[in-house]
């Protein structure tokens, strides 16, 4: 089958974008508005994007229903400053929650029982239940597309990291350890317990 995309409508485009890409990391998004109202957003639209400095990067959807930013991107364009708190198994279900679309006034911490902590760099909050914590500054915002289906992709570069004592050996994550989650398409998610390990190939 041979699909055109540009005669694809935004729903449609993006169940093959998400039944295609994957699995997905997922960003839990911690901000914070110039008002101190804390702000809690899960994002799969994540990834890496260089160690040297330290960049990671992710993009919220901009609203189809009005085309408004969303909480998390306003709050950024405000402060300049993020979290990225990883997520793992033991609390995917909280973060699931983070997903609605709660009230600009509504602290998400108070919502989903996930307990904010200090960062010591950035001014939004650290969540506690997260074995890694990213703390971020802003380094470009980029608007992909109009209207519905378009996107901020927000680039911001990790100044501190928090890690869990016994998640880190040898200046490496223990995978099996941290058990991360990673989004699939609908309701799927995918655990990522089924490890095997690939020799990188040398030409001969």
């Amino acid at each position: 089958m041979e699909i055109m995309t540009e005669n694809l409508t935004w729903k449609d485009s993006y169940k093959l974008y998400t039944g295609s890409i994957l699995p997905r990391p997922i960003a839990l998004v911690s901000t914070i508005s110039k008002g101190g109202v804390p702000n809690l957003a899960p994002f799969s639209n994540f990834c890496g994007v260089c160690p040297q400095p330290f960049t990671v990067a992710f993009a919220p959807l901009i609203r189809p229903e009005d085309g408004t930013k969303k909480d998390t991107t306003r709050n950024i364009e405000e402060t300049g400053q993020f979290v990225i708190n990883i997520v793992t198994e033991d609390i995917v279900s909280q973060v699931s929650r983070t997903s609605i679309e709660f009230a600009s006034d509504i602290d998400e911490f108070r919502e989903t029982g996930l307990t904010p902590i200090s960062s010591s760099s950035v001014m939004p909050y650290r969540v506690k239940e997260s074995p890694i914590q990213m703390e971020c500054v802003l380094e470009n915002i980029l608007t992909i597309g109009e209207g519905a289906g378009s996107s901020n992709l927000i680039i911001g570069r990790v100044v501190q990291i928090h890690i869990e004592d016994a998640l880190y050996k040898d200046g490496k994550i223990d995978l099996a350890g941290l058990k991360p989650v990673g989004r699939l398409s609908g309701e799927y998610y995918a655990r990522m317990s089924d490890l095997f390990t690939l020799n990188r190939p040398e030409l001969i």
